[in-house]
């Protein structure tokens, strides 16, 4: 059975989909998958048994995106079925042309349910089965720490709105710091955000941390991130990573919709959120100027809740 699978373009959405491309596996005797998608999307399935190819879509860099899905519509192959968790009009576009004995394309709802188990319901819809969203999955070995280790994650590729303070990620990594080896995390965006809290370790004579922002691979970020002992994180990407592999988390929410997006089947996981009547506003940066529902969450209410974990 040929399948090709369209991935959500997000990391943290791709690793949400992969209990319903489990669930795809299951369905089947024989699969061979052909992965599309975004380069960071993609790079997380690049250690999976079942996938044979992975297709980067480069479109959106073309003078012409929907010549080049044309193009690579009659480049692709043949597939018996083709899913794409993505419900744009250029995966409608790219699918109309693809080559497949059946399509599903995904629909979003407006339906307060977590993302997992809308991915998971549009794979059931799609097969006509009753299977049950298992834990997310990914195909990675956990890296191997020399001493317990902390990591923290203060960026968040959507908005400044997701994004706690860095002063107050420091003041918990130095609090901690007798404890555990520090590490700090970043996209090559967030090397700034990554260096004021390095700037505060600093200063109050922290030495036992790493730095990482800019610096890690997709590969090498989900690795580091598996062998953590404890994850301090926004919503993103990196928060969903660390549920995939029950990392004992606290992940701050703000403006966004935690019963959708917090992390998923992680008995280790906990969410701060200070249920303003103003959030979520789903906002890439704070309509009302004051940004309260980050600015209201203290270290000390991190460090409480890390007692409790811990």
């Amino acid at each position: 059975m040929k399948l090709l699978i369209e991935i959500p373009t997000w990391l943290g959405d791709a690793i949400m989909a992969t209990p319903a491309i489990e669930n795809i596996i299951k369905n089947f005797d024989e699969v061979e998958i052909t992965i599309f998608g975004s380069f960071v999307s993609t790079k997380i399935f690049e250690h999976h048994p079942k996938v044979k190819n992975i297709i980067v879509d480069e479109t959106k860099k073309s003078k012409n995106r929907y010549a080049s899905l044309y193009t690579l519509s009659k480049e692709i192959g043949k597939f018996d079925m083709a899913f794409s968790f993505r419900s744009s009009f250029s995966t409608k576009f790219f699918f109309f042309l693809l080559t497949a004995q059946k399509k599903f394309i995904f629909k979003k709802t407006k339906t307060e349910k977590h993302q997992v188990l809308k991915y998971n319901d549009f794979v059931n819809q799609s097969l006509k089965t009753d299977l049950e969203a298992g834990d997310l999955k990914l195909y990675f070995k956990p890296f191997s720490y020399d001493r317990p280790t902390l990591g923290i994650n203060p960026g968040a590729t959507y908005g400044s709105a997701k994004r706690w303070y860095p002063s107050e990620f420091a003041k918990v990594a130095i609090s901690l710091a007798s404890k555990y080896n520090i590490v700090i995390f970043g996209g090559p965006t967030e090397t700034d955000i990554a260096g004021d809290i390095e700037n505060e370790l600093i200063q109050n004579g922290v030495k036992n941390y790493q730095n990482f922002a800019g610096k890690t691979t997709i590969t090498e970020l989900i690795e580091k991130i598996a062998g953590l002992d404890l994850f301090i994180t926004n919503d993103s990407g990196p928060m969903h990573v660390a549920a995939a592999f029950k990392i004992k988390t606290v992940s701050i929410f703000g403006p966004t919709k935690f019963k959708e997006t917090n992390q998923w089947n992680n008995p280790n996981g906990k969410i701060i959120s200070k249920y303003l009547d103003c959030s979520p506003c789903m906002k890439r940066v704070c309509p009302l100027k004051h940004h309260n529902c980050m600015k209201e969450i203290t270290a000390d209410d991190v460090l409480k809740v890390i007692e409790d974990l811990t």
